[in-house]
């Protein structure tokens, strides 16, 4: 194409009714919603009570674990329902007394494992609130049981509250986990006093 030529040409693209332009939009319209639909069939939306099965593949304190969904979905952190576990030391912040006991114990019972995860579509600070169950055995639940949890009271709805609340009460009388001590702190007064 001569010089002539081409500044015809790209005169003639940039007129709005061309039928150049109107394919270069069509393209890049199918293009977009071909990428919409592959990208949505690989990052698939966490949904209000779903529940999925997912490998742990980190463990970040006593009630939150990063999940990657076995079906290919985006991983995600998921924070353990109605319990609240011992603040771990993290940059430099001190931790409680059995925040790092309350970490391990939760790593013994699901890192690495894949494990069903109810999520019940509420977040908090960027997590999934969920329900991790492994082998049958409600993880958070097991959490309070073992005593490296408080069952967190002012999240917890029917049926949970009971079962939770009971097993918080049974542990302490035991003395297991961070019921050791007379009068442990709350993660939740913790955090106000930092």
């Amino acid at each position: 194409m001569t010089q002539y030529g081409c500044r015809y040409f790209f005169k003639s693209i940039m007129r709005p009714n061309t039928l150049f332009k109107k394919a270069i939009y069509m393209a890049i319209l199918a293009v977009t919603l071909l990428i919409a639909v592959f990208r949505g069939q690989l990052h698939k939306p966490l949904q209000k009570s779903s529940s999925i099965a997912g490998r742990v593949v980190k463990v970040t304190d006593g009630d939150t674990a990063m999940i990657s969904p076995e079906d290919g979905g985006s991983e995600f952190t998921c924070r353990l329902y109605g319990i609240d576990a011992p603040e771990i030391k993290k940059k430099g912040k001190k931790g409680q007394p059995y925040g790092e006991e309350a970490e391990e114990l939760l790593k013994r019972l699901v890192s690495g494992e894949v494990v069903d995860v109810t999520l019940t579509g509420e977040k908090t600070y960027k997590r999934e609130v969920c329900f991790i169950t492994k082998d049958g055995i409600d993880i958070n639940l097991e959490m309070v049981k073992r005593g490296y949890a408080w069952a967190y009271r002012q999240y917890l709805d029917r049926p949970y509250a009971g079962v939770y609340i009971n097993s918080e009460e049974a542990a302490r009388e035991k003395r297991l986990g961070l019921w050791k001590d007379l009068n442990p702190q709350p993660p939740w007064e913790f955090r106000k006093r930092k």
